[in-house]
């Protein structure tokens, strides 16, 4: 991906450019702590003119929307790497995609809200769709291989993935805020989903 640098518009490729003002956004974003940013601004940090970012974005909603494009896309990535030595059906796989996912939450908290929070004000683009549901896919697709290799072939993989994803969700959401301790002193958000997803496997591998 371009990196946003003190080049003319001019001297952008047509895909560069949008490359180059998301990343400007991105920055702006981790750099604040929110997305109260004008459109000049991410123009200006990539050094272009006040109008390029329109050649590619219709506003600023949906440059934001390619913001978190490029944040689920991070997720995947995580993930992809934290699964890779993992073998395959195994509960460590699960477990390593849930601390990926607490993990790139935490690092990035400002945003978690782009990514998950509410969306009424716009419709969701069809890439951004894609790269949301390529992490919950990939969580589905270790699901069913812990399934098939513990005899478990007739268990809805969805339903389990949609709740081993709550978990690693809301441990990430509680962990990003510094509540992870609030009740049970030096409680560690790794600690308790590795623990609670071998508790929650073990109930289905026994039909429970």
């Amino acid at each position: 991906m371009a990196s946003p640098n003190d080049s003319k518009a001019g001297s952008y490729h047509h895909g560069d450019l949008r490359n180059a003002l998301i990343v400007a956004a991105a920055e702006l974003i981790e750099e604040s702590g929110s997305t109260d940013f004008a459109m000049i601004d991410a123009a200006r940090r990539a050094g272009v003119s006040s109008a390029a970012p329109y050649r590619h974005f219709r506003d600023k909603n949906s440059l934001l929307d390619a913001v978190a494009e490029l944040g689920f896309l991070g997720l995947t990535e995580a993930g992809n790497a934290a699964t890779a030595g993992q073998p395959q059906g195994s509960a460590e796989a699960i477990i390593a995609l849930g601390k990926a996912y607490i993990g790139f939450v935490t690092s990035h908290p400002q945003f978690y809200s782009l990514m998950w929070g509410d969306m009424s004000w716009r419709e969701v683009p069809a890439e951004q769709e894609k790269q949301s549901g390529s992490c919950f896919y990939a969580l589905a697709d270790a699901v069913g291989a812990w399934c098939r290799a513990n005899g478990r072939d007739d268990e809805d993989v969805l339903q389990l993935s949609i709740k081993l994803w709550a978990l690693a969700h809301g441990l990430s959401s509680i962990a990003m805020h510094g509540h992870v301790d609030y009740f049970l002193p030096q409680a560690d958000a790794y600690a308790l989903l590795e623990s609670s997803t071998h508790t929650f496997l073990e109930g289905v591998r026994r039909g429970a």
